[in-house]
């Protein structure tokens, strides 16, 4: 009877330090209030290149803290390893003087680009680059769909804090602690909105109701940090 109760007391903390494992497993890089670090600061095991397998060390760098772009070769978007649905993102981004980039949701991989399914919302340099002459493409904007409306924008060089939210096909972007864009996903309003842009010919555009997370690479210097998600 002794040698049996030893063994069911070693059976159940085999089975318990296993559950705790399982646990561990799961919970890896989030935290108690369910936020995940897709970027720390040195650490891209998040991300892979759009459409491959690995981290594009030739299109990006982890540089003093910070995920940037490696401008002039042909530049490869960095992509979640995981997809999501309803979530909130957090993230800083700075670009160079008449940058561009943007971070692009709900993204799949059909398509040649990452913007052939994902919406954007923008990453400029408002005063050089000519998209930041029409609001509809400045930043913070839906990109090409919606302007940002009371916005607050920092000056090249200062860090810009950013902020998307997806939950119930309600998206929000915020910048700077502002709210600057606000629409329903698969609404009649959107739609039409897609009709009448450069998206018409894209059929599964702003379609999917989960997918990756995308950092662009348009050809331009951007340096993102501090980058997580929770899922809502």
């Amino acid at each position: 009877m002794i040698m049996k109760s030893i063994a069911i007391s070693l059976l159940a903390g085999c089975a318990f330090s296993f559950l705790v494992g399982c646990a561990s497993t799961e919970t890896t890089g989030t935290d108690k209030s369910g936020w995940i670090s897709l970027f720390d600061g040195s650490s891209t095991e998040a991300f892979r290149g759009y459409k491959k397998e690995s981290f594009p060390d030739t299109s990006w760098k982890v540089e003093n803290g910070t995920l940037k772009t490696i401008p002039g070769n042909n530049g490869v978007d960095l992509i979640t390893k995981d997809e999501f649905k309803d979530f909130e993102l957090t993230l800083e981004w700075k670009i160079s003087p008449g940058g561009n980039s943007g971070v692009i949701y709900r993204v799949t991989e059909d398509f040649d680009r990452s913007w052939n399914t994902g919406p954007e919302m923008q990453v400029l340099d408002d005063t050089k680059h000519p998209d930041g002459k029409n609001p509809k493409t400045s930043a913070g904007a839906l990109y090409a769909l919606i302007a940002p409306a009371n916005k607050e924008l920092k000056p090249v060089g200062e860090w810009n804090q950013a902020k998307l939210i997806v939950k119930n096909n309600h998206v929000e972007h915020w910048l700077n602690g502002r709210k600057v864009v606000a629409y329903e996903w698969g609404s009649p309003e959107l739609t039409t909105l897609i009709a009448a842009s450069k998206f018409k010919g894209q059929p599964r555009f702003a379609k999917n109701d989960s997918g990756h997370i995308v950092l662009q690479h348009h050809h331009d210097e951007v340096w993102y940090r501090n980058v997580k998600i929770r899922r809502l």
